[in-house]
């Protein structure tokens, strides 16, 4: 992901999530946020999952200060959430992500 990225028309949202090695925790986020986006924006977003045990120097460059956090890098503005993020309700409405509508 490149910081100068600009959102375009296509509803794509691109999701940072900082985690600390293969802890019980950080393996509840992981499932978590796949769940989650595999719910309200399917098809419309990317993960990348960034492991501070492998790449501890990423974490300055988002300001992080405790994990698992997950970042909504785009469409800006940045929105953050920290935790395991089991709590769907307060993760969407965290990230300002809109689900995908069904019916009207």
């Amino acid at each position: 992901m490149i910081d100068d990225e600009q959102p375009g028309d296509d509803g794509q949202v691109h999701l940072r999530l900082y985690v600390a090695g293969q802890t019980p925790k950080s393996l509840a986020a992981i499932a978590n946020l796949k769940r989650l986006c595999e719910e309200h924006l399917a098809g419309r977003y990317t993960i990348e999952v960034v492991d501070l045990q492998v790449t501890p120097q990423l974490a300055a460059g988002d300001q992080i200060v405790a994990v698992p956090t997950l970042i909504r890098r785009l469409p800006p503005p940045l929105r953050r959430v920290i935790g395991d993020l089991s709590n769907a309700e307060r993760v969407l409405v965290g990230l300002d992500m809109r689900p995908r509508l069904s019916t009207p």
